[in-house]
């Protein structure tokens, strides 16, 4: 609890009866981030563990996930009047609009170089050196999963036709199932890499120089909160605010982006998607031996059943068990 409203901090303090300086630690006000998100995850990792036990308390945090997800829908729904207010009163408080808007437009350079350089070389590379294969003719097979998550924003609205796309890949449909689902609620580097430029913008944008050690801070963080964003439109918006706090900057600033955000989430949101779909190739191409020898296993056991005379298609309609004994 006292994580959610003080922070620690190192400061130099007199020592008493001297002109000596001493280092200390104290609390300031501010939220502390990194140890909320480092809680919720060990908590989340020991509530799975537990099992039966622990059922009341994930469901209720489930129920609390829908609940504000449903909250935020009705937000998004008040947007049309929301945002161009927020806009407004942040062009009334800027002196130099051009000078602003010139800033605006490198902010959406720095941002479209970063996710291509992520989408075209990172995440190619990574899926070459893992697996062997030709990364850019895998993207070739994603061109309708990109184009959905351009026009929804949305990684979870996207997952039918990223389905699809793999499944004419010949990725294996027990791969699909289960990394894509997890990669659309979990990663999401095309989201990270926008916190983190957008926070250090602001940053700049209030005079702020930022050190080494509050870039390493802000990096960590914005990968840590783009885990928990939410797979809807803008929803990179709120974990912003828990980076800009982590930062001491003023979260009403980041109205100022709001105004491009709507162009720059859908660019972030096809990388986050050919990044679930890189991984679904790669970890198929890691687990191909085994996958292989299940269906050779489920073959053999097939020709069995067959060859004993058992219609498998029959006895697995009715739920039955057969046990063969072999010699």
């Amino acid at each position: 609890m006292h994580a959610t409203f003080a922070q620690v901090q190192t400061g130099y303090i007199n020592k008493t009866g001297t002109a000596e300086k001493i280092l200390k630690t104290q609390y300031v006000d501010g939220m502390n981030v990194l140890g909320i998100i480092m809680f919720c995850i060990v908590m989340g990792l020991v509530v799975s563990r537990v099992g039966k036990e622990a059922e009341p308390l994930a469901k209720f945090f489930h129920a609390l996930d829908v609940v504000i997800t449903r909250m935020v829908m009705i937000i998004m729904w008040l947007g049309p009047i929301g945002i161009p207010s927020l806009i407004a009163q942040k062009m009334l408080e800027v002196s130099d609009l051009v000078s602003t808007a010139r800033m605006l437009g490198l902010f959406m350079f720095t941002v479209i170089l970063g996710l291509a350089i992520q989408c075209f070389i990172t995440l190619p590379l990574i899926f070459f050196i893992g697996t062997r294969k030709n990364p850019y003719t895998f993207l070739r097979g994603l061109g309708q999963a990109i184009l959905t998550a351009l026009g929804t924003s949305s990684s979870a609205a996207s997952l039918p036709v990223t389905f699809r796309c793999l499944n004419n890949l010949g990725i294996d449909p027990r791969v699909t199932k289960f990394v894509l689902p997890v990669g659309a609620m979990v990663n999401m580097d095309g989201t990270a890499l926008y916190e983190a430029t957008a926070s250090i913008f602001i940053a700049q944008m209030n005079g702020m120089n930022l050190s080494i050690g509050q870039i390493i801070t802000v990096s960590i963080t914005a990968t840590l909160a783009s885990i928990g964003a939410a797979s809807i439109p803008s929803a990179g918006l709120v974990t912003m605010l828990i980076v800009l706090t982590a930062l001491g900057l003023p979260a009403s600033d980041i109205s100022l982006i709001i105004a491009v955000d709507w162009f720059l989430d859908r660019l972030r949101t096809s990388v986050n998607v050919i990044g679930d779909a890189l991984g679904c190739g790669f970890v198929h191409y890691i687990c191909a031996d085994h996958l292989n020898a299940d269906v050779e296993e489920a073959e053999k056991n097939n020709n069995a059943l067959q060859a004993h005379g058992v219609d498998f298609a029959e006895l697995e309609r009715e739920g039955g068990v057969v046990v063969i004994e072999r010699v």
